[in-house]
Parts: structure tokens; sequence; C-alpha cells
């Protein structure tokens, strides 16, 4: 019995009458409740298995252990987690959390079987911590739960993000997670307070997506994030939806490595702004990328923006001519970028990152010359002598230095405040190991 039980697997699905979700019940909890919420709890190391849809109702608060691993197992169905209460992964770096797809799925970095995290209007508090969710991006359907919620988007055909929230009273943080071969975008914001902090997002986007896309109604620090093959932008930042307030996003010493190969377009590179965002960018590190900083020419950033000091490489000519300044083409140079002014110039010297011969930053899909599968090999600290190792601005003011509150995660690990990560004066995520 002690065998059977140190291995736990449960099935878990919503109830296709009233969609009220065969939960597990906290057994033996200090509290049944959280931020005032009936707990659901997902107990460390157990596997859960996605059977069909998952709610969590507006008076619940579902509760992910650490070691937990969660498989969409219904290919038909396209399993999603709506949460229209609150959500609290609590991951650790020695026994994170997986959000995956069966393993005969996983040959497909595309395969859409599952959708992923759809917030509701009224969730409060989403916390991911050392979490991994991968192979998302599945279509909906007239009975996706996302669609019979009018969460997203409001048309069935449309590629589910791995996560969206969209609550501008709600508060979010996504630390120290990986999302990867998720077929939309990684993550999709729509409103709420948010710290996005020292995570990798890796190749995203079968024919578009972004790997971070912020829209209206947020206030949120960016930073120390790795960012390898979006396939349109790293960062896409828009007021686009304004409902209540100009959306101001801080984001700073993250690091874009090729991104924007496989989506032939106007908008596909590194980072993109459009419709009146109020954007500050500094010491973001963006190498090979199909393009520079642009923004929508028609519906440009705010003036206030602040776009300067970042770190621009090129390994080919194409590259070095794609990051040049252009009023029409809405290429955005900064005075204290650093940039390469001929390919191959100014290397910030990444530990291991052996770029392919036949790199092609003007693709345009998934053929030869596209970026490389990734190797978890890979080291993009930076070596000792890199020009990218000075420069940065430590002087600017960030949202959440101060802290940003989650009465949930108090409750839970005995610490509610969160603190944006101190700004570091080399570009990238990554300094000198």
């Amino acid at each position: 019995m002690a065998m059977f039980f140190a291995a736990v697997c449960i099935a878990v699905s919503c109830s296709d009458e009233n969609d009220t979700p065969n939960v597990v019940p906290d057994e033996g909890g200090a509290s049944t409740t959280v931020n005032g919420k009936e707990k659901i709890v997902w107990k460390k190391d157990s596997t859960v298995i996605l059977t069909d849809h998952f709610l969590v109702a507006e008076n619940q608060a579902l509760v992910v252990e650490e070691g937990v691993t969660v498989i969409a197992s219904n290919p038909e169905v396209k399993p999603e987690i709506v949460v229209l209460g609150d959500m609290y992964c609590l991951g650790s770096a020695a026994h994170p959390i997986l959000f995956t797809v069966e393993p005969t799925y996983r040959a497909d970095r595309f395969s859409r079987k599952w959708g992923g995290i759809i917030c509701g209007f009224d969730c409060g508090e989403l916390v991911l911590r050392h979490t991994t969710i991968e192979y998302g991006g599945a279509q909906t359907t007239e009975n996706s739960l996302s669609f019979r919620n009018s969460l997203f988007k409001t048309e069935t055909g449309e590629g589910v993000p791995a996560v969206h929230f969209c609550n501008p009273h709600g508060k979010m943080l996504i630390q120290n997670c990986t999302f990867r071969n998720n077929a939309e975008d990684q993550i999709y914001i729509t409103g709420g307070e948010s710290i996005v902090c020292d995570n990798r997002f890796i190749c995203n986007g079968e024919d578009g997506g972004e790997a971070i896309n912020y829209k209206s109604d947020c206030k949120a620090d960016i930073a120390f994030n790795l960012i390898y093959d979006a396939n349109t932008n790293g960062f896409k930042l828009s007021n686009k939806g304004f409902v209540e307030s100009q959306s101001h996003l801080c984001c700073y010493n993250n690091t874009i490595v090729d991104s924007g190969w496989r989506r032939p377009s106007q908008k596909g590179g590194s980072i993109w702004l459009e419709e009146n965002i109020r954007a500050e960018l500094y010491n973001n590190l963006v190498y090979d990328c199909r393009w520079g900083l642009k923004q929508a020419v028609d519906a440009p950033a705010d003036t206030r923006s602040v776009i300067t000091p970042n770190y621009y490489y090129a390994a080919t000519a194409d590259g070095v001519a794609q990051m040049q300044g252009d009023d029409e083409k809405g290429i955005l140079n900064g005075s204290s970028d650093i940039m390469s002014a001929s390919a191959g110039d100014k290397n910030p010297l990444f530990v291991y990152f052996p770029q392919q011969s036949d790199m092609n930053i003007n693709v345009g899909s998934n053929g030869a010359g596209a970026p490389a599968v990734w190797n978890d090999a890979w080291d993009f600290h930076l070596t000792v002598g890199s020009p990218a190792l000075t420069g940065g601005n430590t002087a600017f003011i960030r949202h959440y230095a101060g802290g940003l509150f989650f009465a949930g995660l108090g409750e839970l690990t005995g610490s509610a405040l969160v603190y944006s990560p101190t700004p570091a004066a080399w570009f990238g995520a990554f300094g000198t190991k």
C-alpha cells in the first residue's frame, strides 16, 4: 500500500452537465481556503491526467504543489484549464511542475493537443513558479471551455496561448518558468499588475505568435528572461483594447535570440511597439533577430517611451541592415544603443552558443536556415571580456522595487510580497558565471 500511494496518479475532468470539477480535495492542510476561496490541491509529486477540460470556479483556488506532472490526455477534446478563481503553481528548482501532453505527441513541437491556462475576468491571482508549460496552442471549438466562458477570443478556430490573464484588477507572477513548443503565444496578457522574470521562452508559434504579448490595462516589470526562436517577436507590446488604463511596461535585462525568422512580415523581429503603448526598454540584448526594435508607423508608441540603452548584435549583413533606424519602416534606434557596425561586430560572446552555419534571418518558414532546435547545452551567460558586460542603465525606476502583494501567496508560503529584480549594468539576462 505504501508503494502504491508513493506514486499518485489522479484523473481529472469536468462534468459536461454543470462544469463542476472533479477536484482533488485538500487533505489535512492547515486551512481549507486561500485568499477566501475554497482550496483545491494537486498534491506534491503526483501525476494529474486531464481527460477533459478543467474548471476552477470563481470561489475556488487551485494549488499545484511541487513536482506535479499534468498530462493532457485527450487529443480530441484538447483540454484547457480555465481559471475563474485563483491558481498557484508552486514548483521548486529541485521539483518543478510540468504541464505537457502524452509522450507520443511530443515529437511534433506544435502538436496542439491541449489548450493552456486561460484565466477569467475575475481571476484575482495567478502565480507560476518553477513551472514548465509545453506543447499547447489548441484551436478552439464550440466545446472548448474558454469559448463557452467567452474568454480569450470569442470565435472558434482561434489558437489559445499557453497562458492568458485578463483581469485589469488582478495580479500575476511568472517566475523561474519554462515555456516551450507552444503553437501560439507563450503568454498573452490583457490586464493587471504583473512581474515576469527569470524565465525561458523557447520556440513558439507555428505560423505566428509572440513569446511575450501585452495589451492594454497592464502594469508590469519584465526582466531577466531568455527568449529563443519566437515566431514573430520576443516582445509585442501594445495598448490595444484600452478599457481603463494605459499600459506601462518596464522591460529590462532580457536576452532575445533568433526571433522573427519564421514570420515573413514587417512585424517579425525582436521587439514590436504599437497603439500608444508606454514602454521602457533598458539593457536588453537582441541577438541575430530578423529586425531590431520596431513600432507601427500608423499607430506608434507613446512618445514618453524610453528605448535606450539596448544591445543589438548581428552575425550577418542582412541583420546589420535590418536593425538600422528607418522612419518609413518604423525601425527605432536609441542614442545609447550598442550595435553591430558590420557582420560579427561587437559579438557579446556567449559562453556556448554555436549559431548554425546555414542561418537565414529572412527564411520565413521552418525550412533550411530557420533557427536550430533548442539545445539544453547552450549557455547564454557572457564570457569575461564581453563588450556587453558594461553600458547598461541601472538608475531607472521600476514598478515593483517595493514589491507586489499577493494575499494568497502569503497564506501559502508566508511571503506575500514579490519584488521585481534589481537591474544589472550588463546587457541581457545573464552576466558572467
